[in-house]
């Protein structure tokens, strides 16, 4: 070691130099979260008052160290790489300031511009802030400040190695979560072919329930006007009609025979307009959008979600006047369905709070959900035109809101890079609109109390 320098030198050099080596194996156990701290630093750290002829023959020596941290009275003032040092010897008048001046002297004429980040800095990130700098200092290393204060450095080459790793392990996850979205979409369309079928299997009884109710009624009505008509002339009847009339309680039967056609034509239209719902929501769309009536979309689903309400929420609907929208129907069902499943949700646990905590009162007197749509006109998003006209399906609730934490987690699974993480119900919604419509969702608090979600589709 050159007697200059051996006085400047950090004690753990040798170690961190050692580890720097040994570790970059580890580089094979990286994950999408993994940081700075993880990957192999150095600490090398040399007094400013070094000259630099004694620090190139160290470089000379350990030829994996990217560069030296400069330190004054133990304090950072900043880093000379191993390829900075050496272009002095290239310089004009570079050769009699390498042999000659301090190592101070030199850093005042590189004028590097040296990145620092935080050992918590994700690998990704700081590949992309090291991207971002000129090109001459595309292969300057980093440097590290660590969460004790002191520093270390980060080859940029093994920056680029993790980078690609995580990049070739982020394109791995997002292959196989493609394809088991695929297998996914299969198995929901398989049961969507299912229940579509199951659906007109019921459809068919339900019709012949629904188209005999008339021709029962009418017949019904007709024998009753027969015994009346016997009841008229037969002002005597004899004792066996009048005891049979007892035993089967023929006022009431005459009374509850109208009402219970009725009941049943309102099961069987209950009924219908429940599996037409099923039929609506399990549609397979097509290749191209085709226009549908989102009225009649929404209408399906609320009849749907109707069990889970149990009659504790009531649903609002202010309906504008919509003209058909081009859409994927079905796929606009998942989303009306996501939605209102999420204010359900809210309304439902408040609920169950307000059950365990009896002190808690309401200043709404029932939970609601208020379905709003009308036609807009907005600054256009995708067409060149300064206006454009837009539907606005706005789904709102007047539970006490979710809290800032959930807004923003529900905001940030928008985004792609979140949506990697997890999928969330919501965030598969916003990709259906943004993405497949060309429209907006957007997540709003309410001025006073809830939560709105707005839909936004383009009208064509």
């Amino acid at each position: 070691m050159p007697k200059e320098l051996s006085s400047h030198i950090s004690p753990p050099f040798l170690s961190e130099v050692n580890n720097g080596c040994t570790n970059a194996s580890s580089i094979r156990d990286l994950s999408l979260e993994s940081t700075l701290q993880e990957l192999p630093l150095y600490t090398f750290q040399v007094e400013s008052s070094c000259f630099a002829v004694s620090l190139s023959k160290f470089f000379e020596k350990y030829p994996l160290l990217p560069g030296a941290i400069l330190i004054e009275e133990g304090q950072y003032v900043g880093m000379i790489s191993r390829r900075r040092l050496l272009e002095f010897l290239i310089r004009p008048y570079g050769q009699e300031l390498f042999f000659k001046e301090h190592l101070s002297v030199l850093y005042s004429h590189a004028r590097t511009e040296i990145l620092v980040l935080r050992e918590s800095t994700p690998i990704l990130s700081a590949m992309q802030l090291a991207l971002r700098r000129s090109p001459e200092l595309l292969g300057e290393p980093v440097v590290v400040q660590t969460e004790l204060g002191t520093y270390k450095l980060l080859d940029i080459n093994e920056l680029n190695i993790a980078s690609w790793q995580i990049r070739g392990i982020e394109t791995q996850v997002r292959y196989e979560r493609s394809q088991a979205q695929m297998i996914q979409n299969d198995k929901m369309a398989s049961l969507g072919r299912l229940v579509d079928g199951v659906a007109h299997e019921i459809l068919d009884p339900v019709n012949f329930i629904w188209g005999n109710l008339t021709y029962v009624s009418n017949y019904s009505q007709e024998l009753l006007k027969i015994i009346a008509t016997y009841d008229t002339i037969l002002s005597n009847p004899p004792e066996e009609i009048t005891s049979l009339k007892e035993n089967i309680e023929f006022d009431f039967l005459e009374k509850d025979l109208s009402r219970t056609l009725a009941s049943i034509r309102t099961g069987a239209e209950r009924l219908k307009k429940l599996v037409i719902s099923l039929q609506n929501f399990c549609h397979i769309d097509e290749l191209y959008p085709k226009p549908a009536d989102l009225h009649a979309c929404i209408d399906s689903v609320v009849l749907l979600i109707n069990s889970r309400l149990k009659g504790e929420i009531q649903i609002v609907k202010d309906y504008g006047y919509l003209p058909p929208v081009y859409c994927f129907a079905g796929q606009l069902n998942q989303v009306f369905m996501n939605v209102l499943s999420h204010s359900v949700d809210m309304l439902l646990n408040e609920a169950i709070r307000q059950q365990l905590n009896p002190e808690l009162t309401r200043t709404i007197p029932k939970p609601q959900i208020e379905i709003t749509t009308k036609v807009i006109s907005r600054e256009a998003i995708i067409s060149g035109t300064s206006n454009s006209r837009w539907v606005s399906i706005r789904i709102s609730d007047n539970s006490y809101g979710m809290s800032s934490e959930m807004q923003q987690q529900i905001t940030e699974s928008f985004s792609v890079e979140k949506r990697a993480d997890k999928e969330t119900s919501l965030a598969v919604s916003y990709r259906i609109i943004t993405a497949r419509h060309g429209g907006k969702m957007i997540l709003r608090p309410k001025d006073e109390i809830g939560t709105e979600f707005e839909i936004i589709l383009p009208l064509v």
